[in-house]
């Protein structure tokens, strides 16, 4: 589902992180719940489906637990899961959500088509902080970077023309390559660091925040984020 671009100043503020979540450096994790106005964090630990979710709830409750904010789990973890009702209202409900870092694969699996994936862009339209790092990131976006080798691929288009190469800083530069290069007819690439964010404020102007640095290319080149200004 792509969201409706002649509405886009209306939606909340959307957080693509480049991967590392919830760990020093990610002091924009508390700026993003305070302009949410201290809700609960509401996180699905689906991308971490076969990496012990729990951990990864447990790691959210303990970062944000840090500055006083409580973590809610929301373990959609398959997409019997995503299609439960009471999921979806929990998801379209809450003023902050957070897609933890896993497989992207498995991610947009379950959620695609799902009443969950409507249930979280309708709490985007209502002014909800939506957060996804890594694999969280990669989804939210299309098209998708595909990890296996760094060609894009279909993503869940919550917001379009604009792919998310996180783990920057790390990630394989043979795979980097081959993603930037493919990446014609004015594609996007936001290439992020890790405990990076590349956040998209409800004017729908972007910025950069966190420990390390957001490159945008354009057709193979590196652009400001100017370039991002329709998104």
């Amino acid at each position: 589902m792509t969201s409706d671009p002649t509405n886009r100043e209306s939606r909340g503020t959307l957080a693509l992180v480049g991967g590392g979540e919830w760990s020093p450096g990610c002091d924009f994790d508390r700026d993003l719940w305070e302009s949410a106005g201290r809700p609960d964090v509401l996180v699905l630990p689906t991308a971490a489906a076969y990496e012990h979710p729990e951990r990864a709830v447990e790691h959210a409750a303990a970062w944000f637990g840090g500055f006083g904010a409580r973590v809610k789990p929301s373990m959609v973890l398959s997409r019997s899961d995503a299609l439960d009702p009471e999921n979806a209202q929990a998801v379209e409900q809450a003023r902050f959500v957070y897609l933890s870092g896993g497989s992207p694969m498995h991610l947009r699996s379950v959620l695609k088509d799902t009443p969950v994936w409507a249930g979280l862009v309708g709490a985007w339209d209502s002014g909800a902080v939506i957060a996804g790092s890594s694999a969280g990131a990669m989804v939210l976006c299309d098209p998708m970077v595909d990890p296996r080798g760094g060609a894009l691929t279909l993503g869940l288009g919550l917001v379009d023309q604009l792919a998310v190469l996180p783990h920057y800083d790390t990630w394989s530069q043979e795979k980097a390559h081959r993603t930037v290069q493919l990446a014609t007819g004015h594609l996007r690439i936001a290439a992020v660091d890790e405990r990076t964010a590349l956040i998209r404020d409800p004017d729908g102007s972007w910025r950069t925040a966190g420990a390390g640095e957001v490159t945008v290319y354009v057709d193979g080149k590196p652009a400001g984020l100017q370039v991002l200004a329709n998104r």
